[in-house]
């Protein structure tokens, strides 16, 4: 196996839940036909990526010239000054290499403007929420907002880059990066979209690369999550989804049980995030 997947991990503990070769082409397939599904569907020219130099908006840009060739696919880089600069050039190194469009919005000016309009409403005690929380949606969303603002003028889909473990655990922002027309990685475990996007041919630094959310001054996603992502991938799999024991599913992970009651907790907690606003029945 480790000749199959020399671009990513050649052991990956608790739990391999890479795709078999056979596996692995029939759900690029998938993935492909269904991006161009979606945008035929719309009737749109294209699809746009917003590109964060990170592992999942780098595959989704992959599948997206997969499924519609560069000349249909355009980025769209959205970086705050916390943005490391490295994963700004990583994201311009993967428009350049797929060859296709891209624009480069600072929004840091955009959020400050919007949070002014609220000091009013801030007072000392809320200040370290404010400076958190606050700031990384209020990012989210006008990073959202701008998607669309070019998306509609190129009359393109916006194509979400959400995973299945942060879309399970309610690691994106309603509104915000949860704002899409689709997403095409939404069925994929983590470790699952560094297979997909090694087979694509992503350069093994980005395969591996520490996620980061790029929203707030922090580290990186597992430090939010309490838990690093290929235990998170076991737990999902094995309980959430897999409906296994939650004492069994520590076992199997090398986890805690207070580990797996965490990421549960975090499933129920983000419930409204993966699913409509919802409406009273109406009466009869």
């Amino acid at each position: 196996m480790p000749s199959l997947y020399r671009q990513t991990k050649s052991e990956i503990a608790p739990l391999d839940l890479r795709f078999s070769r056979e596996e692995l082409e029939a759900r690029i397939d998938r993935l492909t036909a269904f991006i161009g599904e979606r945008v035929d569907a719309a009737d749109a020219d294209g699809a746009l990526v917003a590109l964060s130099g990170g592992i999942d908006s780098t595959a989704t840009a992959h599948l997206a010239v997969e499924a519609l060739g560069a000349d249909s696919v355009h980025g769209v880089l959205l970086p705050k000054q916390v943005n490391q600069e490295e994963n700004v050039s990583d994201a311009e190194r993967v428009a350049r290499e797929l060859g296709i469009t891209y624009d480069v919005i600072h929004i840091d000016g955009i959020v400050d403007e919007i949070l002014e309009a609220y000091t009013a409403g801030v007072d000392d005690e809320s200040e370290g929420r404010w400076e958190d929380r606050y700031v990384g949606n209020t990012s989210a969303r006008v990073r959202m907002t701008l998607n669309y603002l070019v998306a509609n003028y190129e009359n393109e889909l916006v194509l979400g880059t959400g995973n299945r473990s942060e879309l399970a655990t309610g690691y994106v922002t309603k509104y915000g990066d949860g704002g899409v027309d689709c997403n095409p990685l939404g069925n994929l475990y983590k470790q699952q979209v560094r297979q997909v996007a090694a087979h694509l041919g992503v350069d093994e630094e980005l395969v591996q690369k520490t996620p980061t959310g790029g929203m707030v001054d922090y580290d990186t996603d597992e430090e939010e999550f309490g838990v690093d992502y290929d235990t998170l991938d076991a737990i999902l799999a094995l309980h959430v989804d897999g409906g296994v024991p939650a004492s069994t599913t520590a076992r199997l992970a090398d986890a805690s049980i207070e580990d797996v009651e965490h990421v549960v907790e975090m499933h129920e907690e983000s419930e409204h995030k993966r699913t409509p606003p919802g409406s009273p029945e109406p009466l009869q």
